[in-house]
């Protein structure tokens, strides 16, 4: 994926838009949202907030739009999420009790999110990892306790286990809507890569969830749909073992996922050849490109993908992907968005944040996961890694974001107004003035682009030290629209010959043989250039038959003073003349002589500087006659170079 980068505008408003939670006040929200047609009014808007006791026991707080404190169910429920999803793990602890982080995710945690979300009137989607902790397409670890079972025993374990975790859900009055047998299953589960033994550990949890919950969907949860053929091929292979299943759910990251269009194809076929419900059951994008609890983030300033970091980009990003799943595939049910409540859980130090991860479990590991998971969580554990993914500011303030889970089911039509800029990339001869572009292009709340006036803060005192300090990146500010503008300028002395080491097999170069020479070509040989691969190699047995011009035809070259360079070497020349020109108007102005002596040594020909003046055509070359000794002689020609001087 392209990476994009983006400057964003303050968020969205959000001094602008405080109001209370509710149908009237989403209708008066600045946030632009486009319609999604088509949308049931069934469709799973879900979210992940797995973590969320955790963030509490930590201290954290969540904010309506009123500005008050409030439950943080009833703000979701309020705009538009219908199911929350939880993940469990089996037993998250080391010996002395000591969870492992990521939210401590046990089944009790369970229990609490399933009855505040059914108390706000929201279903729940439970997602069994069956492993203590992280279950991902990189591992599917067993939980400890099932360590060294055979696979019936295994499947045994698993089936009663689910058992028991839906009945305790039910009598606690929660509303079980799906169970994902399994959490990103690509090729693994619970310790076993066989499909033999997959597809008997995927049937006893579907087993368990149709006798405990029969009105709820069973869902496979799988990843990395970018990869070609994979999801058709973990489809066939659960119809020919006859998986009992209703939903094939994926992760959809823009950031790594591919596209919304290969993304609706590889649904749409699974839907198609065997008749199965489809959903992205996890999914996000960030609102900024900021880390905010002093525990990076897995994506950041300069991953964006099609949508700047702010609010908006963020509402748009899920939107689309919203659209996709309902209008792209036949059978799309859901969207879930991934932890959209996990913020920092502090914000003073890392040392204040540590010891909450530590203690309460609200970081995505704690230290204490090395007992389980020694090689990766053991090692790398701290904080949130998607606190700037999240639909709450780092105080725990709802973004104006939020509201597209209401919004999109009408639309919201407000007058666009620009939103990001998008950063600009300049090359800069540092001989040349320096012309910074008159716009820029604002990326404005539909995600469409405008381009805006900019007013550049560089003055020429500035620009003069920068060309002083030579080669090098620079960045320079400006603002357009209200919104800070960068351009990223790189100062480099820069070469108007095209394919000027002949790299891309003499583009630009014209070759004229007087004499018809036995060898006359652009050569591929490493030892016999002078950098990169390639040089112009000539070669001729008989006397006097080396003769020939290799130049080329400068397009939109710039008035000014310019030098001009050119390398060979070879051997049996004998009798030579040899010089590198620059023709101006066709006529030669300038001349420098080279001459071929042996093998690796380069003789360089340097026109030191030539006026060219405005509406003139140049030429610059090389002429080489050779008489040669012997059998002739032979040559190689590279690195020409063409710059500005002062």
């Amino acid at each position: 994926m392209n990476a994009k980068k983006w400057i964003p505008w303050a968020v969205l408003f959000m001094a602008l838009f405080c109001f209370a939670p509710g149908m009237a006040e989403q209708a008066a929200s600045g946030l632009y949202v486009k319609k999604v047609e088509n949308l049931p009014e069934d469709f799973i808007l879900g979210m992940d907030v797995s973590s969320v006791i955790a963030e509490e026991n930590s201290g954290v707080t969540y904010y309506g739009f009123d500005g008050q404190e409030q439950d943080v169910f009833k703000i979701l429920a309020d705009n538009g999420i219908n199911t929350i999803r939880v993940r469990v793990w089996n037993h998250p602890y080391d010996s002395q009790g000591r969870g492992y982080g990521g939210g401590n995710c046990d089944l009790e945690n369970a229990v609490q999110i399933g009855k505040r979300a059914a108390a706000r009137g929201m279903k729940l989607l439970v997602d069994f990892h069956y492993s203590d902790f992280w279950a991902d397409p990189g591992k599917q670890m067993a939980p400890l306790a099932w360590r060294g079972m055979e696979i019936e025993e295994k499947a045994d374990a698993l089936y009663q286990y689910t058992k028991e975790c839906l009945q305790k859900l039910r009598d606690a009055g929660v509303t079980v809507s799906m169970v994902q047998v399994g959490n990103e299953t690509n090729g693994k589960l619970c310790g076993e890569t066989d499909w033999r033994n997959i597809q008997a550990l995927m049937q006893a949890g579907a087993k368990a969830v149709r006798e405990i919950c029969p009105d709820a969907l069973v869902a496979v949860h799988f990843a990395n749909p970018e990869i070609v053929g994979s999801y058709a091929a973990y489809a066939k292979i659960l119809d020919e073992y006859g998986v009992d299943y209703d939903v094939f759910a994926t992760s959809y990251y823009p950031y790594w996922h591919g596209t919304l269009k290969n993304l609706s194809n590889v649904l749409t076929e699974i839907a198609e050849t065997y008749g199965k419900k489809v959903m992205a059951a996890e999914t996000s994008y960030a609102y900024t490109g900021e880390d905010t609890d002093f525990s990076g983030n897995t994506i950041g300033d300069g991953s964006a993908v099609d949508y700047p970091y702010t609010v908006q980009g963020q509402a748009n990003s899920v939107r689309d992907i919203t659209d996709a799943v309902v209008n792209g595939t036949p059978a799309g049910i859901g969207v879930v968005y991934w932890e959209g409540a996990w913020i920092t859980v502090g914000n003073e130090s890392w040392e204040e944040n540590s010891r909450k991860w530590e203690e309460y479990g609200s970081g995505w590991a704690s230290s204490y996961a090395a007992a389980y998971d020694p090689d990766d969580a053991g090692k790398y554990y701290g904080g949130s890694a998607v606190d700037n993914q999240a639909f709450f500011d780092r105080y725990g303030h709802a973004l104006e974001s939020l509201k597209l889970f209401s919004l999109m089911r009408e639309g919201n039509d407000v007058p666009l107004v620009p939103d990001a800029v998008e950063e600009t990339a300049l090359v800069c001869d540092l001989n040349a003035p320096l012309l910074l572009p008159e716009t820029v292009n604002a990326v404005m709340s539909d995600n469409s682009k405008k381009a805006l006036p900019v007013v550049w803060t560089l003055t020429e005192e500035q620009a003069e030290a920068m060309r002083q300090n030579g080669a090098g990146q620079y960045t320079i500010t400006g603002m357009a629209g209200g919104m800070e503008a960068v351009c990223s300028v790189s100062m480099v002395e820069y070469n108007y010959i095209t394919d000027p080491s002949f790299e891309e097999g003499g583009q630009g170069w014209k070759i004229s043989d007087r004499r018809h020479a036995d060898q006359l070509y652009v050569e591929d040989k490493k030892n016999d250039s002078l950098t990169g691969s390639k040089h112009l190699h000539f070669w001729s047995s008989q006397k006097d038959s080396v003769e020939f011009t290799v130049e080329q035809r400068v397009e939109n070259l710039p008035e000014g003073k310019f030098s001009f360079q050119v390398s060979i070497m070879g051997g049996d020349a004998g009798s030579q003349e040899i010089y590198a020109y620059v023709k101006i108007n066709g006529e030669t102005i300038a001349a420098a002589p080279m001459k071929i002596t042996s093998w690796n040594n380069w003789d360089t020909g340097v026109i030191p500087e030539f006026f060219h003046p405005a509406d003139t055509e140049v030429t610059v070359g090389v002429y080489v006659k050779c008489q040669g000794t012997g059998n002739g002689a032979w040559g190689k020609i590279d690195d020409a170079a063409l710059h500005s001087v002062k």
